[in-house]
């Protein structure tokens, strides 16, 4: 028999749009260079293996070419099946054991709500590979735990964006995460996120990146319930809820296919 697998896309509720993500579940760990070989063969942002543990579930994440420490739309997708395959009940809190801690995730009705450490950014000089990557004026450039933050002057900025992928990817980096305030209703701000030395040249929908985004729009705009739209080709929506230290983002889910992974 096969190992159960499936693909979700993450942060919608339609189909084709959000973040596609692949869904492992298995019965026990597996050996890390097979979850490498399988997220490569899936060949998506990331592909998330899970089995039960003490706290609930463990669970990894993996790009085509590396594992990371924290993933919100391939954690996101991980519980929707869960709950809508019958693993878990579908009123059942579940807990993830991570590389980044045990996560809480719960749901209201069709939104899925994770609770997910915060990774404020701190006021860094940018380095000259991201201007030229990037060719734009910042209006601020911060680093994070994991990804450099860079707001620029507006929301049509941030959709217009070209980088050059090729530069990006020799700055030591998860990630890039570009933003403005937003100007289309009902969004409080818009982002877009750059992966491409860990093998990710746009990724869709970045959950974990709103843990960044979501302490620095709290502060410029003096709310800590917010609404974002991360502004890809594919495009998804993120509620987010900045509390002390952690930062609880919110987002619907659509199973697209499931099936076998035979080897």
């Amino acid at each position: 028999m096969g190992v159960p697998l499936f693909q979700v896309d993450a942060f919608t509720e339609a189909p084709f749009s959000g973040n596609p993500a692949a869904v492992c579940v298995l019965s026990q760990p597996a050996d890390e260079a097979w979850m490498q070989h399988v997220a490569r063969e899936m060949n998506l942002s990331e592909t998330a293996f899970l089995w039960p543990s003490e706290e609930g579930f463990q669970l990894r994440w993996f790009t085509p070419v590396t594992e990371v420490e924290l993933c919100g739309h391939a954690t996101l997708a991980s519980a929707h099946i869960l709950w809508t395959e019958g693993y878990v009940r579908s009123d059942e809190p579940i807990r993830f054991a991570t590389r980044s801690g045990v996560l809480a995730v719960i749901r209201h009705g069709e939104w899925i709500e994770l609770d997910f450490p915060a990774t404020p950014a701190e006021p860094v000089a940018a380095p000259p590979a991201l201007l030229e990557g990037f060719n734009v004026t910042p209006v601020f450039v911060g680093r994070s735990r994991f990804d450099y933050l860079v707001e620029v002057e507006s929301e049509d900025v941030v959709r217009r964006l070209a980088p050059n992928l090729a530069v990006l990817e020799t700055i030591p980096t998860r990630g890039i995460i570009v933003t403005s305030r937003a100007t289309t209703p009902p969004f409080d701000f818009v982002s877009r996120f750059f992966a491409p030395r860990v093998g990710v040249p746009e990724d869709p929908v970045t959950g974990s990146a709103h843990c960044c985004l979501g302490p620095f729009w709290s502060q410029r705009l003096g709310r800590t319930e917010l609404l974002a739209y991360q502004a890809s080709p594919r495009g998804g929506v993120i509620r987010v809820r900045v509390a002390g230290e952690r930062v609880h983002l919110g987002g619907r889910a659509v199973t697209v296919w499931r099936g076998e992974l035979l080897w």
